[in-house]
């Protein structure tokens, strides 16, 4: 492929299936609906894959040296993915819903199964209010 990193996007798979190609209006329709229930987002502090630095990200591999004839950030950056995560629940906040973050400390991509405890208190929290 003439793309870097000698790939281009495919028709399938969970990140072409977020993309605007596929996804068309439905965040505009989740920031505006009008059932807005309260949403809870639960992430581990040290994710390596949910990131805004993702090391399954080529922008950022290339950033980091470790795919070779990188670009630069104006044509291949990284995706912020808890910066674009968080920038769609602000405006979902600013039109009426709610939202809380949880960061837990010590933990990756996987926090109901890296810690279950804290998960379980957190979200069973969450499902009585």
């Amino acid at each position: 492929s003439d793309n870097y990193p000698f790939v281009k996007p495919g028709k399938f798979g969970p990140l072409n299936a977020a993309s605007p190609k596929y996804i068309g209006d439905t965040i505009d329709k989740f920031i505006t609906t009008e059932s807005k229930p309260p949403i809870l987002w639960i992430r581990g502090s040290d994710d390596q894959i949910v990131s805004d630095n993702s090391l399954f990200d080529f922008g950022t591999l290339g950033k980091m040296g470790l795919i070779p004839n990188y670009p630069g950030a104006e044509v291949v950056p990284s995706q912020p993915m808890v910066s674009q995560t968080r920038y769609v629940l602000e405006q979902y906040k600013s039109n009426g819903g709610s939202y809380e973050e949880v960061v837990m400390s010590d933990t990756a991509h996987s926090p109901y199964i890296e810690n279950p405890a804290a998960f379980n208190t957190v979200f069973h929290q969450h499902l009585n209010k």
